[in-house]
C-alpha cells in the first residue's frame, strides 16, 4: 500500500486530509511542521507528501529542500497545499523540487486529480 505523509500545522487540516487521502487507498501519517516530517521521513520515506507552506520550526518549502537533498528524498511525490497562490510562490515550490501544487481551500476531488496526476493513485 502506498503511503501519504500530511504536513500541515493545522489539526483540522490534517484530519480532512487524512480522510480524503485515506479514501483514496494510501496509508497516512500527519506531521505539525516541516522538522516533524524531515524525522518522519529520516524514518520510513513515504510514497507521497502532502505539504501546507507556512508552518512554525520549519516552514513547507525548507522541508522541501531538505527533503530532495536526502538519500532517496526525490523519490516522494510532494504536492503543496497552501493559500500561497502567487506565481513567485508557485515558482518557487516548483523549482525546489514540488511535483503539484493545490490551493487551499481543496476537496476530494482536487486532490484525487492531482495525485492521478503525480502517479500516486
Amino acid at each position: 500500500m502506498k503511503t501519504c505523509l500530511i504536513v500541515d500545522d493545522s489539526r483540522v487540516v490534517r484530519k480532512v486530509a487524512r480522510r480524503i487521502v485515506e479514501d483514496l487507498g494510501l496509508q497516512c501519517d500527519e506531521a505539525e511542521d516541516g522538522q516533524k516530517a524531515y524525522e518522519a521521513c529520516e524514518k520510513t520515506m513515504p510514497d507521497a507528501v502532502l505539504l501546507d507552506w507556512n508552518m512554525p520550526v520549519m516552514s513547507g518549502i525548507e522541508f522541501l529542500e531538505k527533503l530532495r537533498q536526502m538519500p532517496g528524498g526525490t523519490a516522494p511525490k510532494v504536492v503543496f497545499c497552501t493559500t500561497e497562490n502567487d506565481l513567485a510562490h508557485i515558482t518557487r515550490a516548483v523549482q525546489a523540487g514540488a511535483d503539484e501544487y493545490i490551493m487551499k481551500p481543496f476537496d476530494s476531488d482536487i486532490i484525487r486529480d492531482k495525485f492521478s496526476q503525480v502517479g500516486i493513485i
